[in-house]
């Protein structure tokens, strides 16, 4: 069977062909109505037709394609929620994603940014594993980019990042606020965005609970199971343990949980747990539950596609270049009352 042309549509919807054209490719400044409107998609629906997207790109100067560049994202379970937001907005606006995963490795992404620049893409969304300060590759000077939990050395590209500070705030309100004085942290000891920002947050919440801050209380170890086992061994062995434990993200609280066990912790009945980030496999597996921050990275990926389709479409957007995403509190079964 022939495949459907424009001409087949008009004939169906009974409007000429340039009328066809003028709906199917969205033409701004010309008055069609609905109903006329409404014939034509149906007319195209029924006759399975679909517009030529090298012709199309040839009139508009638009592939209607976005590069979603990144460096261990797509192997990442817990982010690829990050791709799902990103791709549901770009797909109901007629774009295309086209997703390359480069390892972390700088020489692949400046090559790929340039194979993506050959390929006319509409823009760029920059994706980064974690919350990190980066230098972009100097190839995406040319093309309209966001990037995607990454703030630019020099801040000037848009950008989104989840927002620690008032996410630390968050977590450890939720312990004040089951009565706990002596809270303590066990924290990520690399100088990421994420460790200052979760930090600034511990420290406001205590401030503005009338709870003075000990250094002593706060444990860093690298953000993995086995650190978080570390800092808060530290921390339980203490000649006056806290009674409940913020974890800088799941992973150390996982840590946290085998710690507490062994040292004859019951949890939440000794001692209270707060995680972030909410891990699929880690926060909800736990036993008790895990109550923690969820890290936003589906509403961060469709901020970012949102806001590179305005830069596509010179749509005016009156906004500083960063945006800090709210991270939600999850709650679950592991915070209680500090014991008596």
């Amino acid at each position: 069977m022939p495949r459907p042309r424009i001409k087949d549509v008009a004939a169906l919807a009974g409007v000429g062909t340039t009328t066809v054209s003028v709906v199917l490719n969205n033409v701004d400044g010309v008055r069609v109505t609905a109903e006329t409107r409404q014939r034509i998609l149906d007319a195209a629906q029924e006759l399975g037709y679909s517009s030529d997207p090298i012709a199309r790109s040839l009139r508009t100067r638009r592939t209607r394609t976005i590069g979603f560049v990144s460096d261990v994202i797509a192997t990442t379970p817990f982010a690829g929620r990050m791709i799902q937001g990103a791709q549901e907005v770009a797909w109901r606006a007629g774009y295309l994603l086209v997703l390359v995963n480069t390892g972390g490795d700088r020489e692949v992404q400046e090559k790929t940014v340039r194979e993506l620049l050959k390929r006319q893409v509409d823009g760029v969304l920059f994706a980064v594993m974690y919350h990190q300060e980066i230098e972009v590759p100097s190839a995406l000077a040319t093309v309209k980019t966001v990037l995607l939990d990454a703030r630019p050395t020099d801040g000037a590209l848009p950008h989104v990042v989840p927002d620690e500070h008032e996410g630390a705030l968050t977590a450890v309100g939720e312990l004040i606020g089951a009565g706990h004085r002596r809270i303590g942290f066990a924290t990520e000891s690399l100088p990421v965005p994420a460790a200052s920002g979760r930090l600034g947050g511990y420290t406001r919440a205590l401030e503005a609970a009338g709870i003075p801050f000990e250094p002593g209380l706060v444990a860093a170890e690298h953000g993995d199971t086995p650190g978080g086992y570390r800092a808060a061994r530290r921390l339980l062995e203490l000649p006056e343990p806290p009674t409940a434990i913020f974890c800088y993200n799941d992973r150390m609280a996982m840590g946290c949980y085998r710690a507490a066990a062994e040292l004859g912790f019951a949890i939440p009945a000794d001692l209270s747990v707060v995680g972030y980030d909410d891990q699929d496999l880690i926060a909800p597996a736990l036993f008790p539950a895990l109550t923690t921050v969820a890290l936003p990275h589906h509403e961060m990926g469709a901020w970012a596609a949102r806001r590179l389709l305005d830069l596509i479409e010179d749509e005016p957007r009156e906004e500083a270049p960063g945006h800090l995403m709210p991270c939600p509190l999850i709650r679950r079964d592991s915070v209680g009352p500090p014991p008596r």
